[in-house]
């Protein structure tokens, strides 16, 4: 199904969706969809050990953030026409939209970086050189979601949603955004080993601790709003438990292979 519908060779990258009866492709391409792909990539070629999917994530990452992102100061686009043409004004009217926000998502910055270092430590475990650029931009990634998002509206922790000049657009605070940050803070730290990365690591850690962790029910608050309540268009659900969990696992685990081979090979 991956192969024959959502993969598409002509553009090296994942189509977004189709009409129920397969019938029509939609004319909207998608960097989430295709960051969760990128993602999907690492894991076939570890469990399947099908060197071709790191390809495949190398040319997804190579369209999304080496040609787009970095073109707009590492703010990543996420929004295309079906021909890839750039629509950067896609839900202007809705910046908390939770799937598809209009502007930049810092939490998708994080991941991203994460994914690419990931996608380092593959291709290089299996004797290939990784292109320079792959950690340089993620690096820079790494470092414009933080510069873009921190305590910018001058509450502690990091806002949901940039414009594309870098002001807040989303003054939410979400608990998945923190927690990306904080592991792809985890795995910059085991890249590189410099401080720079253990002291954004404490600073995640500190804020998550402070403002997230449900002490009295367990867990960690989903949504808040700019000033650090329970957001009520969310409400006081704790549907996500994966982020929160991922982040306190990935840290101790090593670039590659994927998290669930890892786990399963402990």
């Amino acid at each position: 199904m991956i192969n024959t519908r959502f993969w598409s060779v002509d553009e090296q990258a994942f189509v977004e969706s189709f009409s129920q009866d397969w019938s029509e492709l939609s004319d909207y391409r998608g960097g989430n969809s295709n960051m969760h792909g990128v993602e999907l990539c690492l894991a076939l070629a570890d469990v399947r050990d099908e060197p071709q999917w790191l390809d495949r994530a190398l040319a997804i990452v190579e369209r999304l953030i080496h040609r787009h992102a970095a073109l707009r100061d590492y703010r990543i686009l996420e929004h295309f026409h079906g021909d890839w043409s750039e629509w950067p004004e896609h839900n202007a009217d809705r910046p908390d939209d939770g799937f598809y926000p209009y502007g930049a998502t810092l939490g998708h910055g994080f991941e991203w970086s994460r994914l690419m270092l990931h996608l380092e430590a593959s291709l290089e475990s299996r004797g290939r050189t990784a292109p320079s650029w792959l950690f340089t931009d993620a690096a820079a990634l790494f470092d414009a979601s933080l510069r873009d998002g921190w305590r910018t509206d001058g509450a502690p922790g990091l806002v949901y949603t940039v414009d594309w000049e870098g002001r807040p657009n989303s003054l939410r605070r979400r608990h998945w955004t923190h927690a990306e940050a904080l592991a792809a803070a985890a795995a910059f730290l085991r890249r590189t080993d410099e401080a720079h990365y253990e002291r954004w690591y404490r600073q995640l850690w500190d804020v998550i601790d402070t403002i997230f962790i449900d002490r009295k029910r367990g867990g960690w608050y989903q949504e808040l709003d700019s000033k650090l309540q329970i957001d009520a268009a969310e409400g006081d659900v704790k549907p996500d438990l994966y982020h929160a969990y991922q982040a306190t696992l990935l840290p101790r685990l090593p670039l590659t292979p994927n998290l669930a081979l890892t786990v399963q090979r402990l």
